[in-house]
């Protein structure tokens, strides 16, 4: 269900928002990439970069950033998907 293009999951290891959010998208079937920025600065750029936050979780789903762990945004981009 990922469309070709990667789905990315920033987020850190003591976040219990981004565990939610990557326990959403399994149930939901989509494949993604667990990137973990409390571990590498060079992903934490990245993710300031396309998002504008410092916070976590920030999904990347095909383009469309989606910041916190947000359902209804996740589950309009899978209706479009």
């Amino acid at each position: 269900m990922t469309g070709g293009k990667k789905v990315k999951v920033y987020g850190t290891q003591t976040c219990p928002y981004c565990f939610m959010a990557k326990d959403y998208l399994k149930a939901k079937g989509v494949e993604f990439e667990d990137v973990d920025v409390g571990s590498d600065a060079r992903a934490a750029q990245e993710m300031v970069s396309k998002s504008g936050q410092t916070s976590v979780p920030v999904i990347d789903y095909h383009g469309k950033i989606i910041v916190g762990f947000d359902r209804e945004a996740i589950d309009e981009e899978l209706r479009q998907a």
